[in-house]
């Protein structure tokens, strides 16, 4: 039996971990390549548009991402400056925008961390494993996607599933903050460390910040904010899924008050 990897597998992996470049047939002396290169003389992209040509509409730079969240007067509006913005460099790598689940009307708004493969594949926020966890979570308190409202930290999937960096999430805040605006929640999940030491502006960990209400100020609002376990870390560590179940009812309780 032939052991040796399947060369598409092989091509999908390199994709994932975000290879850009390939190895040419013919061996190309790079120093020799520079050397004879003028400094000047820096070739045009090919998605860079002649001097002479008016800039892309929908491109944006980064600078203007608080600029294109602001303008958004709705949630589809939002969507399409998402679409537009050319300010987060994971758009390039990525096959969808993944923006939201679930029901808008929602008293309960979820912020997860970043898509995976398959969130990136079908431009939906947690439909892989951890999402199907995430849906038996829900269901032990009597909720669905119906009854909540999810979405992420970062709309585009990083390559090989890393940790956005920090240049990511500045990036994409902007739109973050607008998105809570917009759906108004009266109740916020922070999913993972990264959501909820960004948006509480916090150094702890998430094992230290699980379990604790924290009042997230947005706009005109003050909204209670839980963090809790991803999904994946519970996949990974499921005996802290005792330290989840106290939270989803927390988040119960809470949902009942204001109720």
């Amino acid at each position: 039996m032939d052991a040796r990897p399947d060369a598409l597998t092989l091509l999908r992996f390199h994709v994932e971990a975000g290879v850009e470049d390939v190895l040419l047939d013919t061996p190309v002396d790079r120093f020799a390549v520079q050397k004879a290169a003028p400094a000047a003389a820096v070739p045009v992209p090919r998605t860079v548009a002649p001097a002479v040509a008016a800039a892309p509409v929908a491109a944006m730079a980064p600078a203007d991402a608080r600029t294109a969240a602001a303008g958004a007067v709705s949630l589809d509006d939002l969507r399409l400056a998402l679409e537009r913005f050319d300010g987060c460099a994971l758009r390039s790598t990525a096959t969808n925008l993944v923006f939201a689940d679930g029901n808008p009307a929602a008293p309960l708004m979820l912020i997860g961390e970043a898509p995976g493969r398959e969130e990136d594949q079908k431009g939906l926020p947690f439909v892989g494993e951890s999402g199907k966890l995430l849906d038996r979570m829900l269901a032990s308190i009597g909720l669905d996607r119906t009854g909540c409202y999810i979405t992420n930290l970062i709309f585009w999937r990083p390559p090989g599933n890393r940790n956005p960096s920090q240049e990511e999430i500045v990036a994409c805040q902007p739109f973050v903050m607008r998105h809570i605006e917009l759906v108004r929640p009266k109740v916020i999940g922070l999913v993972g460390s990264i959501s909820a030491k960004t948006l509480l502006s916090k150094t702890e960990g998430i094992t230290r910040l699980r379990g604790r209400w924290f009042n997230l100020e947005v706009g005109d609002m003050v909204i209670p904010a839980l963090p809790v376990f991803h999904p994946a870390y519970l996949l990974r560590q499921p005996e802290q899924k005792r330290e989840t179940w106290r939270d989803l009812l927390a988040l119960k309780k809470k949902l009942a008050e204001l109720n």
